[in-house]
């Protein structure tokens, strides 16, 4: 009988098992570089994050909770570095990219794969956490249902509904941009084609590096260390969530709070369009004010909500957002902008500041960047 993932890695944790480390390293390798693949589209820095993945999984192993499915946890950690090893080949400037690495199946791509293939794992990334892991299990990693049940700790019945509910959303995600399927379509493209070969050596590559303890590069160092800081910002936000976020991603103009029944209520806030970086701001906040987080993300480029998405989004209900949103918006009125740099026509700078609260918010500054998309400005990122 195979053994449990969260045996292996409290084995890990508790022993230092080498042996251990390289079953889990063995059992889900081929899952978390199909998933960095999927999003890096270049198979030398996929395979970068594939191993900054499990050295996370080294470093976290003895804080893994009774109930966690590994394979899921090793999906969501691959998104958060697959997005910031993005960020730092962008920073980097290296504009081209090798080819991206096609399937080494020998069955060709339907063409249901051929057109969720891009935007899976934003589709994953939107799924609560059973939800996700339910996918995972069933359609990367081929279990049947009685596994699946077992590893939920709920019924094959409860097991089944759960996956059929994740694929209605995936369906509904992918019919949004304009990929209409049937949820069995889904379901036999991602269950025939989500999972590539990783190159030959890497596995023993990743256990030598974590069993050696041998230097790593310095873009892999800091594509660890700004991995779990990701990781550290997306469990914070269980407190502060989308208001806290949204005053880093957008900044503020001074903004007047009325109370109205001990609640607070944004008194004059309207949308404003793109036409100018400054009203795209106000167009975020008159966003976020909704609690809809597509009108929100309408003032990010499609790059910058995609990342969004991924890093901060993940595993939260649309429900929960919504409500998350509204209730921590006023806290965004602490943030305005200091100073606006013109970079070019087409990219500005707003430097973005608050005063330290008595809320637990945090004080601080960050620069927010602002490029032309069109006609219209739409928040780009943040400068580091």
């Amino acid at each position: 009988m195979m053994t449990d993932d969260m045996d292996l890695v409290r084995r890990f944790a508790r022993d230092g098992s080498e042996e251990a480390f390289a079953a889990l390293v063995s059992r889900h390798l081929n899952l978390v570089y199909s998933v960095a693949l999927r999003q890096v589209r270049d198979a030398h820095l996929a395979e970068e994050v594939t191993q900054t993945v499990f050295i996370i999984l080294a470093r976290k192993a003895g804080s893994f909770g009774p109930g966690t499915i590994v394979s899921g946890w090793l999906c969501q950690t691959a998104r958060f570095a697959s997005a910031k090893a993005l960020t730092m080949l962008r920073r980097r400037q290296q504009r081209e990219q090798e080819a991206f690495v096609q399937s080494q199946s020998n069955e060709p791509e339907t063409e249901a794969w051929h057109q969720i293939k891009p935007l899976l794992e934003a589709a994953m990334s939107q799924l609560p956490q059973k939800d996700h892991g339910a996918i995972v299990l069933r359609y990367f990693e081929g279990r049947n249902f009685r596994e699946v049940s077992a590893a939920l700790g709920t019924t094959e019945a409860a097991a089944k509904m759960r996956v059929s509910r994740a694929l209605m959303r995936m369906r509904l995600f992918f019919a949004k941009r304009g990929v209409t399927l049937s949820v069995t379509a889904i379901a036999e493209a991602v269950s025939a084609h989500s999972i590539q070969a990783a190159p030959t050596g890497l596995a023993a590559s990743i256990t030598a590096a974590k069993v050696s303890g041998a230097a790593m590069s310095a873009s892999t160092t800091e594509l660890i260390n700004t991995t779990l800081k990701i990781m550290a910002w997306t469990k914070l936000k269980t407190s502060l969530t989308i208001a806290t976020v949204v005053i880093l991603a957008t900044g503020t103009a001074t903004v007047t709070w009325q109370r109205v029944g001990g609640k607070p209520k944004a008194a004059a806030i309207q949308f404003a369009g793109y036409d100018t970086p400054e009203e795209t701001f106000q167009s975020l906040l008159w966003g976020a004010g909704t609690g809809d987080v597509e009108k929100f993300l309408a003032g990010f480029t499609e790059e910058a909500q995609a990342q969004f998405r991924t890093t901060v989004l993940a595993g939260k209900s649309d429900d929960e957002i919504r409500k998350r949103a509204i209730a921590l918006a006023a806290a965004m009125a602490r943030y305005a902008i200091s100073q606006k740099e013109v970079v070019s026509e087409d990219e500005v700078h707003l430097h973005i500041s608050a005063p330290a609260s008595t809320d637990g918010l945090p004080s601080g500054r960050t620069v927010i960047i602002m490029r032309r998309v069109g006609s219209e400005w739409k928040r780009s990122g943040e400068k580091d």
